[in-house]
């Protein structure tokens, strides 16, 4: 891991658009992006233990600026057990003014998501589950001090949390994602990351749900994870009907590191489900109060209670009140989305999904401009060879003339 981090400049264009939302919820404060048409059934992104709503900024930029779909991402606010998280999100829902939702969970999000379908199986339509699990029993035995998470020191929480997290040798995209979580993970209280912790080791399992199988998509990493393989097939045999999406690689957060693909995914999941897009609805969103947010109004009271948080700081909230600057042109995944996502046609086949990459303009443009600069290069290396031996036999005939006019 990097001892320091700079922000990526797709995130920092994408903090300039997409506002954040504070709203509190009875004692709870909950913290969302909101992005998309209003009339589009939102898909809603819940992290693991380390992440916040900020770690699937790749997916609003890709799903919602983009394509035209409605994101929304969601910290997971200080719950102390499953029931009251269930309570809670219902809560939240009500309050956004969202009764059907897509669920997206990842790790400890992916297990939330599913017993949030098994207890109000009537506004869940469909579920993507990437790296999670089925039950905490595991977890709770590798956390013997589970009982005293709440009184454990901040400090000791986050290397708690940090140590799930592989170290060492990793990808250039991997370890900027790793990086990227660690410094979400700064940003997280003793009460939230205790929380978190406490979801995870609370005994709890999920059953059999009322939602078809074929709704279901499971998108998992092939190189390694902070799940076990034993947790992860377990989820593959409790839904065998599921459609399967395995990324090569991606390690933890292949959102990520590997958001190409996971995007991909995700479009065709909800292209499957019947959820379909709509573009032409993008540029007429605003960016201080997009789809299913708060009004105009509460979003002023929320960055002045986003200040008070912060002490005060102006800026704190200086991203989110400036004026929107353009897109960096180095953005990695900023263009290359655009170009997998409107160069891949979708085909069933046998029941299963396959993408086909087609060659468009732009590769084609690529080819042009490679063989330019071959053949620009090979004039060049002619050029730089020929001239010492031009210059000495231009020497050599001066040298000789200047001898027979002298003999003359």
């Amino acid at each position: 891991m990097k001892s320091v981090f700079s922000a990526p400049g797709d995130y920092i264009y994408f903090k300039s658009q997409v506002p954040l939302h504070r709203i509190p919820i009875g004692t709870k404060q909950w913290r969302y992006y909101d992005f998309g048409p209003k009339v589009v059934t939102p898909l809603i992104c819940l992290p693991g233990t380390a992440g916040t709503a900020d770690v699937y900024y790749k997916q609003i930029m890709c799903l919602s600026m983009k394509v035209g779909y409605r994101v929304i991402s969601v910290d997971i606010p200080c719950v102390w057990n499953h029931q009251e998280w269930i309570q809670s999100f219902e809560k939240f829902l009500d309050a956004i003014d969202v009764h059907h939702i897509h669920l997206y969970g990842t790790s400890l999000g992916g297990f939330l998501a599913q017993l949030f379908a098994q207890h109000r199986p009537r506004r869940v339509k469909s579920l993507i589950l990437s790296n999670t699990f089925l039950e905490t029993r595991s977890f709770a035995a590798a956390m013997p001090w589970a009982p005293f998470v709440s009184w454990t020191p901040s400090f000791l929480l986050k290397r708690y949390v940090l140590t799930g997290i592989r170290d060492g040798p990793h990808e250039p995209f991997i370890a900027d994602s790793v990086d990227f979580v660690v410094s979400q993970v700064e940003t997280l209280s003793r009460d939230e990351l205790a929380s978190r912790l406490t979801l995870t080791v609370d005994s709890a399992s999920v059953k059999p749900l009322l939602l078809s199988e074929s709704f279901i998509t499971i998108m998992d990493t092939n190189d390694y994870s902070a799940i076990p393989q034993q947790l992860k097939d377990q989820l593959s045999e409790r839904y065998p009907g599921a459609r399967r999406a395995y990324l090569k690689t991606g390690g933890d957060f292949p959102f990520l590191s590997r958001p190409d693909e996971v995007n991909l995914h995700l479009q065709l999941h909800l292209r499957r489900v019947g959820l379909e897009a709509q573009p032409e609805l993008v540029q007429s969103i605003p960016k201080d109060g997009t789809g299913g947010g708060p009004s105009k109004e509460n979003d002023k009271e929320d960055r002045d209670d986003e200040q008070k948080d912060n002490g005060g700081n102006p800026e704190s909230n200086s991203e989110e009140s400036q004026p929107s600057p353009s897109a960096p042109e180095s953005s990695e995944s900023h263009g290359l989305d655009e170009q997998l996502l409107s160069n891949a046609e979708i085909h069933f086949i046998d029941q299963k999904d396959s993408i086909i990459l087609k060659p468009s303009a732009m590769s084609m443009n690529q080819h042009s401009a490679a063989a330019g600069i071959l053949l620009r290069s090979t004039w060049e290396f002619f050029i730089f060879s020929l001239l010492p031996l031009y210059v000495d036999s231009l020497y050599i005939y001066s040298n000789n003339a200047w001898k027979l006019r002298q003999l003359v």
